[in-house]
């Protein structure tokens, strides 16, 4: 495995850690606000984070490149306008996704939406098949072992009947499929850094709007909701989504896929140990096969085609 390779599937593990082990801090926020709120100052708070982090990336021009936009004309506005389009782009899909999927939750079990939400495993290696993202044999099997482990692994319950809220949370699959193929087409061409801040931007935007006309927030219960808040800004959003575009350049789409869905691991994990509660020999087994699935994709034969 390449050195790039090893430093990218780091980066999308421990994005997948972390939005795992966020799922306690969004469940509860969402005792004291409401989900466009909720999403709207997260995301707020995670385009704040990043700012500083942004400009200590700022890509330095050489002076050639210097001299040549002086003798141009070229505007700022002009030299990073595929920056612009790809966060603006990203905020678009994740604003819409994150907000699909929290009101999903408010009306299905926690079990379905995790297995409904992750179906993206399914949909991100069949869009791919139409931008010429190939993969491996040994990546096909490790998703199919994935879908069969989320399976084991959220639909405790063995029942299977759609609602309301599954809808919005199939469309949040969609949404999702979206902007991991966004990312996967900007994040070559753009500083990372920056794109994942545009996109929350833009997201918490898009939140905000439909906050103003459906929900009243208070300071009163954003403050009382401040701890899941800031978890779910600065980790979830300032550092996980960051990590997840740093991590998905030049990389499968489809193999970044697998190891991000091992947030669904790690949020059984993070209720094991900080709510105490206990894994069944199901969740278990569900457990195993993610991560047979995330080994297969690895193998050498498995990435036929990152381009």
């Amino acid at each position: 495995m390449q050195k790039n390779s090893v430093k990218n599937t780091g980066m999308l593990f421990l994005a997948a850690l972390i939005w795992g082990f966020a799922f306690v801090a969004q469940s509860a926020g969402m005792e004291y606000v409401g989900p466009f709120t909720f999403n709207a100052v997260r995301c707020t708070i995670g385009a704040a984070v990043l700012v500083p982090v942004a400009l200590l990336f700022k890509p330095e021009n050489s002076d050639l490149e210097k001299e040549e936009n002086r003798n141009t004309g070229t505007t700022w506005l002009a030299r990073n306008k595929i920056l612009l389009l790809g966060g603006t782009l990203c905020g678009i899909f994740l604003g819409v996704a994150t907000n699909l999927q929290q009101i999903g939750i408010m009306t299905t079990s926690v079990g379905k939406a995790g297995f409904l939400t992750a179906l993206y495993i399914v949909l991100v290696p069949i869009a791919g098949l139409f931008f010429k993202k190939k993969c491996g044999v040994a990546v096909w099997i490790g998703v199919v072992c994935s879908f069969a482990g989320l399976y084991l692994l959220c639909m405790t319950e063995g029942s299977f009947q759609l609602a309301t809220g599954d809808l919005l949370l199939l469309g949040c699959a969609v949404v999702f499929t979206g902007h991991i193929l966004v990312i996967d087409y900007f994040a070559p061409k753009v500083n990372g850094v920056w794109m994942s801040c545009i996109q929350f931007l833009v997201a918490g935007i898009i939140s905000a709007v439909p906050m103003l006309f459906t929900e009243t927030p208070t300071w009163e219960s954003i403050f009382a909701a401040k701890l899941p808040i800031l978890y779910a800004g600065v980790m979830s959003c300032g550092v996980a989504y960051t990590l997840q575009i740093l991590g998905q350049k030049n990389y499968n789409p489809t193999i970044a896929v697998l190891i991000l869905s091992l947030e669904s691991c790690f949020s059984v994990l993070g209720g094991f140990l900080i709510l105490h509660e206990t894994l069944s020999a199901r969740e278990l087994c569900g457990c195993g096969l993610m991560f047979v699935a995330i080994i297969l994709a690895q193998l050498p034969g498995g990435k036929k085609s990152n381009e």
